[in-house]
């Protein structure tokens, strides 16, 4: 594993200054050079040395770096990894380096609407949308061929694994859905990218779902259920209601003494209870001006 290490540039102002004094003093040698030239005065040297100067500027020249912020510079000399440099400036390195850019801005994309099956066999579409930066240029740069796309390739891998991972939607109490989870589902699923993007230098700040539901062929049926759920639910509540209020009833007659009842009256109450109390529309009351039993 190849391991970022940062490095201080020299001042580039002060090379900035430098370079071009140099300059000029070669360009006066070379003047003085030519005048000792027209005077007879010649030196075969002192040519050769101004050559040598110029060459030797132009080439610091090469060695300038500019960084902007939220951005490092990966320096290589001859394929071999030398450092980073990540403080914003202008500064000056070694010319011969090669000066490749990584950013480390924050940045986000949305995977494309994935078909998967969830874990109960179901066929689901899901989108997920990552945040991410780097954190390690050296890594980042060396360690895959593109970190941009290996980001997206592994964030939609490990989408699909997460989606077959759990159900779409709860059945029973306690187990973790991904329409019903979204903070459990979408903390999971961070760790799951990071783990895959660790190699790449690459930190995952946020991951969530963006897109959730059945897949067109199954969509009308999976409506239907969960309707049926939702009516089944909404029953068992009612019901459960409406035997409390039955007890209470029962119970308040009884304390009360206000009329006896034998078991008979007592399920015949009970039944004209729970039919005024479950049905779906409004009784029609009957009124008895007989007697308690006719």
């Amino acid at each position: 594993m190849i391991r970022e290490i940062e490095r201080q540039p020299v001042n580039g102002l002060g090379m900035l200054i430098l370079l071009p004094l140099l300059l000029v003093g070669t360009g006066v040698l070379f003047v003085f050079e030519l005048i000792g030239a027209i005077h007879g005065e010649r030196s075969a040297l002192v040519p050769i040395g101004i050559g040598v100067a110029f060459l030797v500027i132009v080439i610091l020249h090469f060695g300038f770096l500019e960084v902007n912020p939220n951005e490092a510079r990966v320096l290589q000399l001859f394929g071999g990894y030398r450092g980073s440099v990540r403080k914003p400036g202008l500064g000056w390195t070694n010319p011969f380096y090669s000066k490749g850019r990584v950013s480390l801005r924050t940045r986000n994309f949305e995977s494309s609407k994935l078909k998967v099956n969830d874990n109960q066999g179901n066929p689901i579409e899901i989108a997920a949308v990552v945040v991410w930066r780097v954190v390690d240029s050296a890594e980042a740069m060396f360690q895959v061929d593109d970190y941009s796309n290996f980001v997206h390739v592994q964030s939609e891998a490990a989408l699909r694994n997460l989606a077959t991972s759990y159900p779409y939607d709860q059945h029973e109490d306690g187990e973790v859905a991904l329409r019903s989870h979204t903070v459990e589902i979408a903390d999971r699923l961070k760790v799951e990218i990071q783990a895959r993007l660790a190699q790449a230098g690459v930190e995952v700040m946020e991951a969530r779902i963006s897109h959730l539901a059945y897949a067109p062929e199954i969509a009308s049926a999976m409506l239907q259920r969960q309707q049926a759920s939702a009516i089944i639910a909404a029953r068992q509540k009612i019901v459960e209601g409406a035997v409390g209020m039955v007890e209470m009833a029962l119970q308040g007659l009884s304390r009360n003494k206000i009329v006896e009842l034998d078991e008979e009256r007592k399920a015949a109450m009970v039944s004209n209870l729970l039919v005024v109390l479950c049905g779906e529309r409004g009784t029609q009351p009957v009124l008895n001006t007989g007697s308690l039993y006719t």
